[in-house]
């Protein structure tokens, strides 16, 4: 077998495995992904990031949850895969652009060596047309979903990605594990979702804890944040920029007039690892 090499790098605490078909021959199986993914038995990750994939002078990115299913979007994804291409060589400058499942984003480095970084991440969309519900029509927004044993206020959008935004006065990981896999399966949604249990802190300051589909507890998410506070605003509980705190850190959220989404934060390198060459044997 071809010696394959992976890169390491995290957002926030949200790490993700980078492999570059450029330069490995991998057999892109999602029990090979999931293999990839276990912490215990594998190099551990909440995801996969493969590409660039190279076609007509675009950059394309391909998005694995751990358990092997790909992923429409994934914010911390996104700035990770940028840093990797800046790393890489692969670009040079201070813009690029980034073709993912859920369309295009566009990335600009906001220092020299690209560890911090503003995502154009596009304009949130409720319910509806972008994001199929079973049993539900129109938009959700603040409606009162029921999940396990209990009435939830709840808002349901896409944000490249399905998320289900809970409103709560208290937020705390025990809460998200609890209810995170009972909202992820629910019947109300037919691809599953990813959630956010959000608090409200000031209309300047929110915090959220996550749990993602495919993926389980997380200690951040950029996709998350954006829902969370595209959620809040359209409740008019925040003002058009916004700090989410996480477990693994904070981004800031900024929405413009024009409902469109911008995510600024950072990005660290783990390492690099070679995989043993019995590892997928």
């Amino acid at each position: 077998m071809n010696e394959i090499t992976l890169k390491k790098y995290h957002g926030l605490g949200n790490d993700y495995l980078v492999l570059d078909p450029n330069r490995n021959t991998f057999p892109l199986q999602s029990r090979n992904i999931e293999m990839l993914c276990r912490r215990n038995f594998g190099v551990g990750a909440d995801g996969l990031l493969y590409g660039p994939i190279l076609e007509e002078g675009r950059m394309r990115v391909r998005v694995f949850n751990p358990d092997g299913s790909e992923a429409e979007q994934s914010g911390n994804g996104v700035r990770i895969f940028a840093k990797y291409l800046l790393d890489a060589g692969y670009i040079k400058g201070k813009e690029l652009t980034l073709d993912l499942l859920a369309g295009e984003v566009k990335v600009e480095f906001l220092d020299e060596n690209g560890s911090s970084m503003r995502v154009n991440m596009g304009k949130p969309v409720y319910a509806g047309p972008g994001m199929q519900l079973n049993g539900l029509e129109g938009e959700v927004v603040n409606a009162h979903l029921r999940f396990w044993d209990n009435d939830y206020n709840t808002t349901c959008l896409s944000v490249g990605n399905p998320n289900c935004v809970i409103m709560m006065e208290e937020v705390t990981p025990q809460k998200a594990k609890m209810l995170g896999p009972f909202v992820e399966q629910s019947p109300y949604f037919p691809n599953r979702t990813n959630m956010q249990l959000c608090k409200v802190i000031d209309r300047k300051n929110i915090a959220i804890e996550i749990y993602e589909r495919g993926a389980g507890y997380t200690l951040a998410s950029g996709t998350g944040a954006c829902a969370a506070v595209a959620a809040a605003k359209r409740m008019g509980l925040v003002d058009n920029v916004v700090t989410v705190h996480m477990q693994g850190g904070d981004l800031t959220i900024e929405i413009d007039a024009s409902d469109t989404i911008y995510m600024a934060g950072s990005v660290e390198q783990v390492g690099t690892f070679t995989l043993a060459e019995h590892f997928l044997a």
